[in-house]
């Protein structure tokens, strides 16, 4: 059984660390960077971008959410307290990251990519942009509490 919980554990941790690895970059290089550039590259380029990663991504967080799940229910199922509780924590860090996710970024999101796929510059290019900046330090505190937990689940099976 430890074998399958490292497994769970090691699979939970490389498929969120894509979505962390992204949320940094996003923070430390993409948000002071659009803040340089017109609201028309702003738009086509942060429109793109958000096209092509909400059709990806989402596969990439399901199977790092199902593995913290599954890794937490295996370790509590089996004697394993701190990996369960570990994994417990990273499940919340996730699904509260889905939900900011869900509320803040990805309407954004959709609004930039529309705009960029119409060839249009909305007159709230920047309070979108504004919007989505206004979270992603908490999406990338919530990614760094979930790996962490993870590592500490992982360590501890």
């Amino acid at each position: 059984m430890d074998t399958l919980i490292e497994l769970l554990a090691g699979l939970a941790i490389a498929a969120n660390a894509v979505v962390y690895g992204t949320d940094v970059f996003g923070a430390i290089v993409l948000r002071p960077a659009i803040a340089a550039v017109d609201d028309r590259t702003l738009t086509q380029l942060l429109g793109h971008v958000h096209r092509i990663a909400d059709r990806r991504f989402p596969a990439i967080g399901a199977v790092g959410l199902v593995a913290a799940v599954a890794m937490t229910v295996l370790a509590g199922a089996t004697g394993r307290g701190v990996s369960a509780a570990a994994g417990a924590v990273a499940t919340v860090a996730l699904v509260v990251f889905l939900v900011l996710y869900g509320r803040v970024s990805k309407p954004v999101n959709t609004s930039l990519t529309a705009a960029a796929l119409a060839d249009h510059v909305p007159d709230d290019a920047r309070a979108l942009q504004a919007r989505w900046d206004s979270v992603i330090d908490a999406r990338v505190v919530l990614q760094t509490l979930a790996l962490v937990a993870l590592c500490v689940g992982l360590a501890t099976a």
